[in-house]
């Protein structure tokens, strides 16, 4: 590093987040993805010595040359930026090097998740960076579990894994959970902000645990009395967020045929302190509200337990991208348009707003959907870097002849008055909104005929 970087980033604001006590820590967290870099980074940030371990080596190569594409920031510096500055001050980089990593660690947090496939929990990722962990385990060493489980499964399944490596857990090494609640774009402020909750497999886990988590968590830390506790309430959190959801998609297909604005009675019922209603929108996407139901099912099943409320509330959300073709159908049919032969300008294909994760995305379903009816359709998304055979590359490319602007996810970028400019360009004005990002009035103001969920 040469003296002049050196005046320069002393002086940085993050650079001065770092405490000298924390840089006998050597930090390896296992999985770069949307959670476990920001995670990584923000231990960097208070002055611990952090290697990001990740099998997918163009992840790895990318971050190497400062390079990602995560829609998250910190204190108005993004991602980007936070990456560079810790890897030129030495506290971060990232490798596929398993046995380098974890050989020089005194701590590993474990991001890996469990992806379902037709509804059932593939565990197969996580037990594979359990096992390449087990065979690097040495005593002392503090493991951290961070990824949504199937409650039961770090006692049942990790644990026993990682004492492949002949040591025990709470005795020749510590093991804990602590769930992940992260808002994706907000990672880093709810990394520290955040109450968080935790469990070790004995007492001396779980003060070794939470005192490294201490490190950026400067929430309440909550130490549960079992480590399923703490499975069991990070899945009902996301399986709350399903449910109240599916509830909404049915309020709204009740007052889209009584001609009422589903949002604004969202709104107006939501001045109730006790009643927190969330929004309709093109169907739930993203890693954890779709998956959680089916982290329940197996354990449900076993035990013969119904989850009938559950399993409705899945099929109901599942079927909002249906909701959402018919509904261009039937404004572009008020138009005098057919669907088949139609040009549909789709802006945004993540999995919510201001998002580059497109993992289970309901937007891409639905153009797949509307392709299949026969429409022609072009998708723009400035965020989103997963190749797509009919995403655009700008904007104006996006809508030019037009029939119907479909909204999927609000991108700056992609937002209502980034469109303004070419409303001339389209062949119909027909708008079907399913974020709510744009008032009636409004849309009634430019000619649209604007439908909504």
């Amino acid at each position: 590093m040469s003296d002049t970087f050196a005046k320069v980033s002393s002086e940085h604001p993050l650079l001065q987040l770092a405490e000298p006590a924390n840089a006998s820590r050597r930090i390896v967290v296992m999985g770069l993805g949307f959670v476990g870099l920001p995670l990584a980074l923000s231990f960097a940030m208070r002055g611990c010595q952090v290697v990001g371990l990740d099998i997918s080596a163009p992840r790895v190569e990318a971050l190497q040359r400062g390079e990602a594409h995560d829609a998250e920031s910190y204190r108005h510096y993004d991602l980007v930026e936070i990456l560079n500055l810790q890897m030129a001050a030495g506290r971060f980089r990232a490798t596929t090097n398993a046995a380098e990593a974890l050989d020089w660690a005194t701590d590993v947090i474990i991001t890996v998740g469990i992806p379902t496939a037709n509804g059932i929990p593939i565990l197969d990722h996580l037990t594979a960076a359990c096992r390449t962990l087990a065979k690097h385990l040495r005593p002392g060493m503090t493991v951290v579990l961070r990824s949504t489980m199937i409650p039961g499964t770090t006692e049942r399944v990790l644990k026993p894994i990682l004492e492949e490596s002949g040591l025990r857990a709470g005795e020749d090494f510590y093991l804990a959970y602590a769930s992940e609640r992260i808002a994706e774009g907000h990672a880093f402020e709810e990394f520290e902000n955040m109450p968080l909750i935790m469990a070790g497999v004995n007492s001396a886990s779980a003060r070794a645990a939470r005192e490294l988590l201490a490190i950026v968590t400067k929430a309440e830390i909550f130490v549960a009395s079992r480590i399923a506790h703490v499975e069991a309430a990070k899945v009902i959190e996301n399986v709350q967020r399903d449910v109240n959801i599916a509830m909404v998609q049915q309020f709204a297909r009740l007052f889209e045929a009584m001609e009422l604005d589903t949002y604004e009675i969202i709104r107006l019922a939501n001045t109730h302190r006790r009643v927190n209603l969330l929004v309709p929108g093109p169907g739930v996407g993203g890693f954890c509200i779709p998956n959680a139901t089916y982290y329940l099912l197996p354990v449900a099943t076993e035990l013969g337990v119904n989850l009938d409320l559950l399993t409705l509330a899945r099929l109901i959300n599942d079927g909002v991208p249906d909701v959402v073709v018919s509904l261009v159908e039937k404004k572009l049919h008020q138009a005098g348009v057919a669907l088949t032969g139609a040009k549909i300008a789709a802006l945004g294909l993540a999995m919510k707003d201001y998002s580059s994760d497109d993992r289970i995305t309901p937007a891409t379903v639905i153009v797949e959907k509307l392709k299949q009816r026969g429409a022609i359709v072009s998708a723009f998304d400035p965020l989103v870097v997963t190749p797509y055979d009919y995403k655009v590359g700008s904007l104006e490319e996006c809508l030019r002849g037009a029939d119907c602007v479909l909204i999927l996810a609000r991108q700056k970028g992609a937002e209502f008055a980034d469109i303004v400019p070419f409303i001339s360009t389209l062949s119909h004005r027909v708008l079907v909104d399913t974020k709510g990002a744009i008032s009636p009035a409004l849309a009634q103001e430019y000619g649209f005929e604007l439908g909504q969920l």
